[in-house]
């Protein structure tokens, strides 16, 4: 099973639109999908009532100790395709669905603020060596000198090719993913044929064919052995240290503020 995140630091990115348009898309290509919220404003909740409880299933899931036994049953029970949605910025929750999943997708709006703003969600990224990739979203369909300045940021932030860490192709702001969002339906199920829906169409293939790669990668550094990757110093923690723990019950898993980390910690 392939489980999906998106996650980012700043709100109004439209993670849970792109999280809709892929689940059906991947769902339309044939994988029996299943869709985890783990955001209390219940966009995609909302969204699966809209729907009549058609498929794609959306389950919410707030506790951070619960979405590593989800998983493991989802993929027991002969899911293929597991997406997270997530609320802004970062808490155990976010934490918790990035370091058990096989790729972070991570929207962004081409702004120079909205990318700096991703920051947070890098280093926690980065901190559990996962693969990442940003999907520009809501570009202006006439945005040419934006979106070029907004990969120029991708370019700085990321430490590999550009190419290898932002997803193609752009997704432009058009008015079918909040039509379809209303509809209780995914984009590429709103207007089949329209342009949008080939864009999240072509979207998940890139998204699909990102994770059959770096599974590839994976197993060939396995090959060479877990003592060559680097150590890396976590700017979270998943357990509270000893004695906090008994003076912080209703908090049990400190958010990434919490860790003092500095904003630069993500590059």
């Amino acid at each position: 099973m392939y489980t999906i995140v998106l996650a980012t630091q700043k709100g109004g990115s439209g993670k849970s639109t792109l999280a809709i348009g892929l689940a059906v898309a991947a769902q339309q290509a044939g994988h029996n999908v299943r869709v985890i919220e783990t955001d209390r404003q219940g966009t995609l909740s909302n969204w699966q009532v809209r729907r009549n409880l058609a498929e794609p299933i959306v389950e919410a899931v707030y506790d951070a100790k619960m979405i590593e036994p989800r998983l493991e049953a989802l993929a027991r029970g002969g899911v293929t395709v597991t997406i997270i949605d997530t609320a802004s910025g970062i808490n155990a929750a976010t934490t918790a669905a990035i370091r058990h999943c096989d790729l972070c997708l991570v929207p962004a709006r081409p702004s120079v603020a909205d990318i700096e703003a991703t920051a947070p969600t890098l280093s926690v990224i980065r901190a559990w060596r996962k693969a990442f990739a940003f999907v520009l979203n809501q570009t202006p369909i006439r945005g040419g000198q934006r979106i070029s300045e907004a990969t120029s940021s991708l370019d700085e932030s990321a430490p590999r090719d550009i190419a290898e860490v932002l997803a193609q192709p752009y997704i432009n702001m058009r008015n079918d993913h909040q039509d379809a969002l209303a509809a209780g339906q995914g984009v590429t199920e709103f207007d089949p044929s329209g342009k949008s829906a080939q864009e999240l169409r072509s979207l998940w293939r890139w998204t699909i064919s990102k994770l059959a790669g770096d599974l590839v990668m994976q197993e060939a550094n396995e090959l060479k052995g877990a003592s060559e990757l680097m150590d890396v110093e976590f700017p979270i923690m998943l357990q509270p240290p000893a004695e906090q723990a008994e003076a912080s019950v209703s908090r049990a898993y400190p958010t990434w503020a919490d860790s003092n980390a500095s904003w630069e910690t993500g590059f």
